[in-house]
């Protein structure tokens, strides 16, 4: 027995060499495991690098007295004539809102070339403002991506800026249509999971919005709404997941939060393209947009909220919801969160001056928190999916943005939705001002409650 033991030792020797090298390699590669892991596991910040929005030359101007001479000159009936000056009069729209010169005429020339003409005039001309600006060579861009509601031809509008701007063979092409105003928003989400994916990547976007073949010229006043209020515009935005253009980059994105109430039919209906008794083809937009609108803010708020609000304002919003459910009697308003805590600046989609006033009002804004959108509204009009680009553009061009702010685009669109978008100001530059506010010293103006429209 006392001579087996030392045997048995050393026999064991070599199972006990091959068990610790095999331990240690089992410890390296759990290791590099779980560092892989934790690598991938961390989001992959997504920069914004630069953004342009379109400014149409001044032929392209549509005065509130051309638009009111071009509506009688197509002989519309009294009623629907007084509905559009009503409409017009509550716009907020200065004398700068343009049209592609094609609708301006009498009788309005509608085609599909010239529908064409007015999307690639826009596309082209953001992109390019973009690419030199930022010495892009287009070949660098690895991902495209365009957003137009009701303009969806074959080829595609992101096929088209691929094409004008020879990009590579592989570069990855999407067109987002039928999701309204807040496609913009939709478009950047498209983007971030894509950049998230493929690393180290740069992703173009290209919003606007064609009016040529959905201008309506018919008679139901639910359609008539949309020719008193959508103008000509677009934007194009750079961002990026790439290591590189961190010093470089303008914003960061914080959160993206998403919210479609399209399973609900009033929502689903407030905002619908269809044919009137005459066989003309218009966008119907219903009385109760604003309610929809509320609705759909609110629950994307409740999302948004526990991700931007400082703690004491999420634990003041619950503490007035269990008192409004324990005690409904007292009729109690539920308490609004203080967002200007969460957020120095607001970029709220241009959709009409009712819209940024309901926000105004039901989030307790200071006027200077509304001013971009009420200027890009003033300015541009309702320029659908790059309203928010205008907006962000104006906040610039104002001195107002500095690093570490954060701003809140917010946007509604058909189905019905609305998104947000949360961004961080990371840049340590004094701003340049954009091209679409080089008169942005004659800016705010004061714009009256109802404007006045000379006979």
């Amino acid at each position: 027995m006392a001579t087996m033991a030392p045997r048995l030792i050393i026999s064991s020797l070599p199972d006990l060499i091959i068990w610790n090298t095999m331990h240690h390699f089992l410890m390296v590669v759990v290791a590099g495991l779980v560092a892989l892991y934790l690598k991938y596991r961390r989001k992959v910040p997504i920069y914004l690098l630069d953004f342009a929005c379109y400014k149409p030359p001044n032929s392209y101007r549509l005065p509130k007295s051309m638009f009111l001479e071009a509506v009688f000159l197509n002989n519309m009936d009294p009623d629907d004539i007084a509905f559009q000056i009503k409409i017009l009069e509550k716009s907020g729209f200065s004398e700068e809102t343009c049209i592609p010169p094609s609708l301006a005429q009498v009788p309005i020339r509608k085609s599909l070339p010239l529908a064409v003409e007015e999307v690639v005039t826009v596309m082209f001309s953001v992109v390019s403002d973009l690419f030199k600006k930022n010495s892009i060579n287009p070949k660098a861009i690895d991902i495209v991506i365009s957003n137009a509601s009701l303009f969806c031809p074959t080829p595609s509008l992101s096929s088209m800026v691929v094409n004008k701007f020879r990009m590579r063979s592989n570069v990855m092409s999407f067109h987002l249509s039928g999701m309204g105003c807040s496609a913009g928003i939709i478009s950047v989400g498209l983007a971030k999971d894509l950049l998230r994916v493929h690393r180290n990547s740069l992703a173009l976007i290209v919003s606007t919005e064609s009016l040529h073949l959905n201008w309506y010229t018919g008679k139901n006043p639910p359609m008539l709404l949309t020719n008193c209020l959508f103008r000509m515009g677009g934007a194009a935005i750079l961002l990026s997941s790439r290591e590189e253009d961190k010093s470089k980059a303008k914003y960061e994105l914080q959160h993206l939060v998403r919210t479609n109430k399209a399973q609900d039919d009033v929502s689903h209906a407030c905002v619908y393209q269809d044919v009137d008794s005459e066989n003309k083809v218009g966008v119907s937009i219903s009385k109760g947009i604003l309610q929809v609108a509320g609705a759909a803010l609110k629950a994307n708020i409740a999302a948004l909220g526990p991700l931007v609000l400082p703690f004491k304002e999420q634990l003041r919003y619950g503490f007035s919801i269990i008192c409004h459910k324990m005690w409904p009697t007292r009729r109690k308003s539920i308490y609004i969160p203080d967002f200007k805590k969460a957020f120095e600046h607001f970029c709220i989609h241009a959709g009409g001056k009712a819209v940024i006033q309901a926000i105004e009002k039901n989030l307790h804004l200071r006027k200077q928190d509304v001013e971009p959108s009420k200027m890009t509204l003033y300015k541009f009009g309702n320029t659908s999916s790059s309203s928010i680009w205008y907006e962000l553009a104006y906040i610039e061009a104002k001195g107002g943005m500095k690093r570490g702010d954060r701003v809140w685009q917010i946007a509604f669109g058909s189905g019905f939705k609305c998104n947000s978008a949360v961004w961080k100001c990371v840049y340590d530059s004094k701003f340049e001002i954009a091209n679409a506010w080089s008169d942005i010293s004659s800016y705010p103006v004061e714009v009256p409650d109802f404007v006045k429209i000379s006979e």
